[in-house]
């Protein structure tokens, strides 16, 4: 059974960072690009940031550019977001999905087996 599981959230002062991980079950994540969303309280789930299923385009959005690199390890069939300089505003549950990177913004539409989420919390 397909099942993706994100970890590495927590509470971090501003201008910390954190590293999540996405870790994959029952799938071998090398044939599918990733993506990485976060929904914040009484807000919308946005798009974060895509890898591709080889590794080599990845995406942003304009908030966390420079701040925030996805990558994947497919021998360890995960994907990590590594969060810099981080800001109160980046305070969310994180989930990671399977679907489709394209080349503008992530459309929620395109990605489906949603992990459960991990919450970050950027706080002093």
């Amino acid at each position: 059974q397909l099942q993706l599981v994100e970890s590495g959230g927590g509470l971090v002062q501003p201008g910390g960072s954190l590293r999540l991980s996405c870790a994959a079950s029952g799938v071998t994540l090398d044939y599918y690009a990733i993506g990485w969303f976060r929904q914040a309280p009484g807000r919308e789930r946005e798009g974060v940031s895509c890898i591709s299923d080889s590794g080599d385009s990845t995406t942003y959005a304009d908030s966390v550019k420079g701040r925030f690199t996805i990558s994947r390890d497919n021998a360890k069939n995960t994907v990590y977001l590594q969060m810099n300089s981080l800001k109160p505003e980046d305070t969310a549950v994180y989930y990671c999905a399977i679907g489709a990177c394209g080349l503008g913004p992530l459309v929620l539409a395109d990605f489906d087996s949603w992990g459960q989420g991990t919450q970050v919390t950027v706080s002093s």
